[in-house]
């Protein structure tokens, strides 16, 4: 594991301050190594894990890696891109789970509708997925909406856009993700009841910009949120997304 790129890595999250290009032996080698440069930032962060959030990665492929409490918000709460770099929207799930996870497909005493809004500590975002996963996925913020109606579809249409427009549906998977989520939360040690498991990525992925956004996955329901400011470098004071 590379210490030196947990410690630039925390930096980046506590100061707001991007990271340029990794020089040759400091990126991880693999997923893996990812995942061990994760653990360590995680740890060193101090904030608690309350879930595992899975989310697509460069390559195509799908990482996973945990869920930070205070980067769970509620749809209301306004969002500044300002704060965020190379700030990404898309639609995702949050399962609530209903008992330990086990391995057993995981059982779920709420589902709910949400925004996962994307962002990066990379200047130029991650190389490959093993920095993804090294950042968090590449975690931004996730806006939870309400409780949705039912049980998670095996498949179902999700989508994103401005409030107003109607985007193309994307037909998505959710319950082999879910799965996918679910592995990825019992290789990194477990899960209690009522820790999270979430999909980001849904519905494709587009570029944050200011206004209202609302993202609709079938059969859950639909959630809003409002972006302020303007997508510009984020500040530097204070915990950097």
């Amino acid at each position: 594991m590379s210490e030196a790129l947990v410690a630039a890595l925390a930096e980046a999250w506590e100061q707001g301050e991007a990271l340029a290009p990794l020089p040759a032996g400091m990126s991880p080698a693999d997923v893996a190594a990812a995942e061990e440069v994760a653990a360590a930032l995680v740890e060193r962060l101090g904030h608690p894990v309350i879930g595992i959030r899975l989310a697509p990665a460069p390559g195509g492929s799908w990482v996973a890696a945990p869920l930070l409490g205070p980067r769970l918000l509620r749809a209301a709460t306004p969002v500044a891109l300002p704060a965020l770099r190379h700030p990404r929207l898309s639609a995702a799930v949050i399962g609530v789970l209903a008992a330990p996870l086990a391995e057993a497909p995981p059982s779920f005493s709420a589902l709910h509708p949400a925004v996962d809004v994307a962002a990066d500590r990379y200047r130029d975002g991650p190389a490959d997925a093993a920095q993804a996963v090294a950042d968090l996925a590449s975690l931004g913020l996730v806006l939870a909406g309400k409780r949705g109606l039912g049980v998670l579809p095996e498949r179902a249409e999700a989508r994103i856009g401005p409030t107003g427009t109607r985007p193309r549906p994307v037909q998505e998977n959710l319950r082999a993700l879910m799965d996918q989520a679910a592995a990825a939360g019992r290789r990194w040690g477990g899960l209690p009841a009522g820790a999270l498991l979430v999909l980001a990525g849904l519905g494709g992925t587009r570029a944050a910009a200011p206004g209202k956004w609302s993202a609709a996955i079938g059969g859950l329901g639909r959630v809003s949120v409002v972006l302020t400011g303007s997508v510009d470098e984020p500040a530097q004071q204070g915990e950097g997304p």
